[in-house]
């Protein structure tokens, strides 16, 4: 006799999978089972009451108990398949969900119960991949387009000056500029697009900062650009301390600045606002042509530009208020950008107060204090920035 394998005894003792029906099952049985079994009990013991009882043999109350159990088990069965069946529903059309079809929905008929509930946040889930997705291609795209542009704009200047034999020593001088000039254009492109891909993936880590000190050093470093365009920069600050990463709300600072200075109106002005008010609150506030409140939502998306062009020129990447909005999402802050009735912008960002957050521990309010904002002109603001953080050093 040949033997085709051995037998594995775990194989052979291995029950079926506890599934959810079959706990159900057992649940139903059971309660099938002792419903049946007091009944029968109950019966007997009524029949024996009688005047002319009835013999009942003990075998004859096993096979109508074994008729029960079997009866209890085959409608648990039934009635399980019956619950669960809306949850099969949702399995299986969840299934056949990927990428490619992420608009179906599941659509579950019937009752407000706990599974059309479930179904229904199933429904909102995919909703938000969907546009998940979507953006995603969409910023695949764009910022494919972005790189290919400065690339095949490089491409095609030095092709033409390679090809022309007559071509002189000045003329690739100047084509070595306006190449370097696109490379810049990359370098500046790659930097906000790794920016926004931080600032979307969280914060690393938390360290407190002064978001006065951060708006004063950037209205320092942004003070040539707005002299050379001839706007007016008036900054009022006072200490607001917050935590979070320094780096990115710099950033976030530095592009609400050079949006407000490049975005502007002739011999306009720009106004920096920070104070402390159970919140440390950024407030950046230019002027400008009237920007239509339907295009605010827009703006704060990834490479979207202001058709209403402020100063005639198409430089601009369309990153700076998608890194904007993107920062202040990390570190918890509010973001709130409202055009304004004369022209331009106004934009605030209030992020969570690290002093308001201890007093709030401490179970202690922080007494007044003197207003402690003063502001200044272009001509006068180093001097004031210097003052407000010797004023904190001591």
């Amino acid at each position: 006799m040949r033997v085709l394998g051995r037998l594995n005894p775990r194989s052979m003792l291995r029950l079926p999978a506890r599934t959810v029906r079959m706990r159900l099952t057992a649940l139903y049985a059971c309660l099938f089972l002792l419903t049946g079994a007091s009944l029968l009990a109950v019966t007997h013991v009524l029949i024996a009451d009688t005047a002319h009882p009835l013999q009942v043999l003990p075998q004859q109350l096993l096979i109508n108990l074994a008729v029960v159990a079997v009866f209890s088990v085959a409608l648990g069965w039934f009635v399980a398949g019956r619950v669960l069946r809306p949850l099969r529903t949702i399995t299986a059309t969840t299934k056949r969900i990927s990428e490619d079809n992420l608009h179906q929905r599941l659509a579950l008929p019937g009752p407000r119960d706990e599974l059309k509930e479930l179904a229904d946040t199933i429904d909102e889930l995919l909703a938000r991949l969907e546009a998940a997705f979507n953006g995603q291609r969409n910023f695949v795209g764009n910022a494919s387009h972005e790189l290919r542009t400065p690339l095949a704009l490089t491409r095609a200047l030095l092709q033409m000056r390679l090809r022309d034999p007559n071509t002189t020593a000045d003329e690739f001088r100047l084509t070595s500029e306006e190449v370097l000039a696109a490379g810049e254009q990359q370098e500046r492109l790659i930097e906000s697009l790794l920016i926004l891909a931080r600032s979307q993936h969280g914060l690393d880590h938390h360290e407190p900062f002064d978001l006065a000190t951060v708006a004063s050093d950037v209205a320092d470093a942004q003070q040539a650009a707005a002299a050379a365009r001839g706007l007016r920069v008036d900054i009022s600050v006072s200490p607001a301390p917050t935590h979070g990463d320094p780096y990115l709300a710099e950033r976030l600072v530095s592009n609400l600045v050079e949006n407000a200075i490049n975005y502007n109106a002739p011999h306009g002005h720009v106004e920096i606002l920070v104070q402390e008010n159970d919140q440390a609150v950024l407030q950046v506030t230019n002027t400008g042509p009237v920007v239509p409140a339907d295009a605010i939502g827009r703006l704060l998306q990834p490479f979207q530009r202001d058709t209403l062009d402020r100063t005639g020129t198409h430089d601009g990447l369309g990153l700076g208020l998608a890194i904007v909005a993107a920062i202040a999402k990390a570190h918890g802050a509010g973001l709130d950008v409202r055009p304004e009735e004369a022209g331009g912008l106004a934009v605030k960002v209030a992020f969570p107060s690290a002093r308001s957050s201890r007093n709030a521990l401490a179970g202690a309010s922080r007494p007044p204090t003197g207003p402690e904002s003063q502001i200044v002109r272009p001509d006068d603001h180093q001097a004031n920035a210097r003052h407000q953080r010797a004023r904190r050093e001591d």
